[in-house]
Parts: structure tokens; sequence; C-alpha cells
């Protein structure tokens, strides 16, 4: 049974820099396809950024386009999310995601973390 697991979050003031990552086990990390979506209060689960299985290919959110980075490491089963430049519009509970094909969408994903909280403060 594929699992994800993420950490890294916190509380940082803006214009600062956090890192995530999300280690996955039960699974072939090379075979999956890794995004990060993000669910602020009262708001709905969006994507934020994605990262094809060799990594040579990445995208993001206009919103984080710029401020965020993607990158994995297959050989410890692990993708990253480089967060710099915070806003408090950032704050939100970020989530790592798997599965064998791109896609942009929550439904297009069938294995989730647990999700990290990250607070920016203004």
């Amino acid at each position: 049974q594929v699992q994800l697991v993420e950490s890294g979050g916190g509380l940082v003031q803006a214009g600062g820099n956090l890192s995530l990552s999300c280690a996955l086990s039960g699974g072939t990390f090379s075979s999956y396809v890794m995004a990060w979506f993000r669910q602020a209060p009262g708001k709905e689960r969006e994507f934020v950024a994605i990262i094809t299985r060799s990594g040579a290919s990445t995208d993001y959110a206009d919103s984080v386009k710029g401020r965020f980075t993607i990158s994995r490491d297959n050989a410890k089963s692990t993708v990253y999310l480089q967060m710099n430049s915070l806003k408090p519009e950032d704050t939100a509970v970020y989530y790592c995601s798997a599965d064998y094909y791109i896609g942009y969408g929550i439904q297009d994903y069938n294995y989730w973390g647990q999700g990290t909280q990250v607070t920016v403060s203004s």
C-alpha cells in the first residue's frame, strides 16, 4: 500500500522561506508523477506544482510561479517543495500526491499524504 508522509511545515513571516518534503513508501517512487496541492480554510484544495517521473519537467500554478520549486530525488523516494518569498495568502495545509499520469485536479490522484500546515504571518 502506497503511503505518503509530508514534513517541513511551520510558521514563517511574510517574505520568508520554507521547504517541504514528502516521502513515499510501499511503491516504486520513480513510477509516479508527484504533485503538491494546498487547501486554505474555507477553500477548495488547489493545485500548486507537479513534477514528472524523471524530474525533467515541472509546472506550477500561476500564483506560485517564480517563488516555489518542486524537485524530486528518486533514490530517496522523496519529493520536495521549496517555497520562497512566502505571502500570507500561501497559508494552507499542503498535501503531496502521487499517481501514474500527469493531472492537475484532485480527481487525478489516488494517493495522498496527511498534509502539513504552512502558516505565513504578515
